[in-house]
């Protein structure tokens, strides 16, 4: 099984991004790493110059580099930024159906979890049109996840790690927190570089937010349904950059798959950088999304 990274889905300006990759080129034993702006174009001019070398030194450490598009094209410079994607000789991950029209036919692409590939026809359908590879949305239960996997003609990848993409909307929750209209927010989701935790007003944990974009509050966590997602034929977990300890957590990942870690050690090394401080896996197995299947068996 491989292991990918998916694209960064919080504000990190350039010198964050720029080391975070390199430490990923140099440190992390993954197979892909997805690069850009997923969440909010606005971000992208922090760090863009910092994509060039951060293709070449992921290339030269082996690692196959492919380009996201935004999760919502919107406006005239989002697609012409869509436009001047499919143009950097890249494979592009689509995690907005709007992307497939910038890219030519017969185009090899990646399909992303925030596109809606809940059956095996959509799956089917994807790979007509060139998917080389599909990452299942997270909110799918197992017996889905098996399903569309057998049916697939392209490579199936789950989500293995990060909190969980729930939503994308036109208005951004970090601005609005902080009387700011979503033109002048200032950048202040900066300010939490691994999403704000949303609470109930019981004070119950309930989501993170992240500029536009709704998270899970809990940290999911594949681990213990490593064995049952290798049996139903996927080939890939995707982990999803944290701003602290991501490279020992790839490294943990890798050493799980290969047997020389334990899913309960690599979840008590991973929970103190885990975004959330909690877990969950209850997409996969249980009755909610926001279940541990560990709960009461273990401190993590």
């Amino acid at each position: 099984m491989q292991l990918t990274v998916g694209p960064t889905q919080f504000f990190w300006r350039g010198e964050a991004w720029r080391d975070f990759y390199a430490r990923l080129a140099d440190e992390a034993p993954v197979d892909r790493v997805v690069l850009g702006e997923l969440v909010c174009s606005k971000r992208l001019p922090f760090y863009q110059t910092e994509i060039p070398q951060a293709v070449e030194r992921l290339q030269a450490a082996g690692k196959q580099v492919v380009l996201t598009s935004l999760a919502l094209i919107t406006l005239k410079r989002e697609r012409k930024l869509m436009a001047d994607l499919a143009d950097m000789g890249l494979e592009v991950e689509i995690n907005d159906l709007t992307a497939l029209a910038y890219l030519p036919k017969g185009t090899a692409f990646s399909v992303g979890p925030l596109i809606n590939t809940y059956n095996e026809g959509t799956a089917a359908w994807m790979h007509k049109r060139g998917a080389a590879r599909i990452c299942l949305p997270p909110e799918l239960p197992l017996a889905s996840v098996r399903a569309i996997t057998a049916a697939s003609l392209a490579p199936v990848e789950v989500w293995g790690w990060g909190r969980l993409p729930l939503a994308i909307s036109g208005r951004c929750y970090h601005a609005r927190l902080h009387d700011r209209t979503k033109d002048n927010c200032q950048f202040i989701c900066d300010a939490d570089p691994d999403g704000r935790e949303v609470e109930t007003l019981d004070g119950q944990d309930f989501l993170a937010v992240n500029g536009v974009q709704t998270l899970s509050a809990a940290c999911a966590n594949a681990a213990y349904q490593v064995p049952a997602l290798r049996d139903a034929g996927v080939s890939s977990l995707r982990l999803s950059p944290q701003s602290e300890g991501f490279a020992e957590l790839c490294g943990d990942f890798r050493a799980l798959l290969d047997g020389r870690i334990t899913a309960g050690e690599l979840s008590q090394r991973a929970l103190p950088h885990a975004p959330g401080g909690t877990y969950c896996d209850g997409f996969l197995t249980g009755d909610t999304g926001a279940a541990w299947s560990q709960a009461g068996r273990e401190s993590a």
